[in-house]
């Protein structure tokens, strides 16, 4: 069963229906009344399991978009169809294809992990349609298998990463510990991180995607007695790492330097375990900007929760399909044109400069975050400082893209 949402005006519909977002019917009847055919893109995201509260986050902050937007795009009414990957490629791939096959979507975004993507993007892009990641950003792509149908909104896997690499080797840590998931954006982190970092790697660590008891992985890191551990665990995996971490007792004694395995999404199940650490990331509910303290307003009045990144990643890619489908005057059927109007990037950003890179992949800025408790009793991250300024990623130049 699929939900499909029908967007009018400034109200947000959601019909529960079996049946396909727009059938021939409907679709003859807007021929025939003079109207616009409607802007039909689908959403596919990761729905159900541990790491659900992030595809929800996405989801709501395309929704916000589309919301203030009137339900259009160009005087075209959006139909949007959301797909539960339910984090498993060979289902994400069935899904999307049958899909294509019935010819029920302009435009396809998504999705949140780098092995559905992964599943994903050769079927998009071979049905002839545009593929914009709100989230995943692989360097499988970024480089010489880049594509002019293809764009990230978020980053490439290894940039955050690169900013921890940094921070650990301005601090001092010689010896560092990894833990990561064992899938293409946990290998980005360490490549991403040893980019930057110099020192001796003493446990490198894989596990499973959704393994949540990692207590004898925290016993094998106590073991090799790291300066600081490097870890990226997103969604339920992150909650699971944080608060094990903290109650071994290896927080007091080892720091724990990580990427997207605190945020929004996340500090709500972990909060105290997860205070005074130490992230990477593109944005933070406290970026002093006039759009995007606007939009944590929104998001935190219609919601009841502060936006996490990847609210912010749906909300920036329906504002960009938004800018690309103005460019065009409304005209989507033809691809190249489209393309193009993505690749100018000309709307405003909630991070603020806001670029894409030659291999369709942002150049943007960088931040040193903590976690942190408001007043209010919620948590969010905190910028410490910005590391990087208006940078790009390393596979951009094996891009053949001009």
């Amino acid at each position: 069963m699929r939900f499909c949402l029908v967007l009018r005006h400034v109200r947000l519909i959601l019909l529960l229906v079996c049946s396909c977002c727009l059938s021939a019917t409907g679709f003859a009847q807007a021929v025939k009344t003079g109207a616009p055919a409607p802007f039909r893109i689908a959403l596919m995201v990761t729905l159900s399991g541990p790491s659900a509260v992030l595809g929800m986050q996405v989801r709501d902050g395309f929704q916000l978009a589309l919301q203030g937007l009137g339900g259009e795009m160009a005087g075209r009414q959006v139909e949007l169809t959301l797909l539960d990957d339910e984090l498993k490629p060979d289902l994400a791939a069935q899904k999307i294809q049958s899909l294509l096959a019935r010819g029920q979507v302009d435009l396809v975004v998504g999705p949140i992990f780098s092995n559905i993507l992964q599943a994903i993007q050769k079927p998009v892009l071979e049905s002839g349609r545009i593929l914009i990641s709100p989230n995943a950003g692989p360097s499988l792509y970024a480089g010489a298998q880049c594509s002019p149908y293809f764009f990230v909104v978020s980053y490439q896997n290894d940039q955050a990463h690169e900013v921890m690499g940094l921070y650990a080797q301005e601090q001092g840590f010689r010896k560092i510990a990894f833990i990561m998931p064992n899938y293409q954006a946990g290998k980005d982190a360490v490549s991403g991180f040893l980019r930057q970092f110099r020192g001796d790697i003493v446990e490198e660590i894989y596990v499973p995607m959704a393994q949540l008891d990692l207590s004898a992985e925290l016993v094998r890191i106590a073991a090799a007695k790291p300066d600081a551990v490097f870890t990226f665990m997103p969604g339920g995996m992150g909650v699971a790492l944080v608060k094990s971490y903290a109650q071994s007792g290896l927080s007091g004694k080892i720091p724990l330097l990580s990427t997207f395995t605190f945020d929004e999404a996340t500090l709500p199940a972990q909060q105290e375990a997860a205070l005074g650490l130490i992230g990477s990331t593109s944005w933070s509910p406290s970026l002093d900007n006039p759009q995007n303290k606007t939009f944590v307003a929104d998001f935190e009045k219609q919601f009841g929760m502060v936006p996490s990144a990847y609210a912010m990643q749906g909300y920036d890619t329906a504002m960009l399909i938004d800018s690309a489908v103005r460019k065009t005057q409304g005209q989507t059927q033809d691809r190249d044109q489209l393309a193009q109007a993505l690749r100018q990037a000309d709307f405003v950003s909630l991070r603020g400069a806001f670029r894409f890179n030659r291999n369709g992949y942002p150049i943007q800025d960088f931040y040193q975050v903590k976690a942190i408790k408001r007043p209010d009793g919620r948590f969010q991250t905190q910028i410490v400082s910005r590391i990087l300024t208006s940078v790009g990623d390393a596979y951009a130049k094996d891009c053949p893209l001009k």
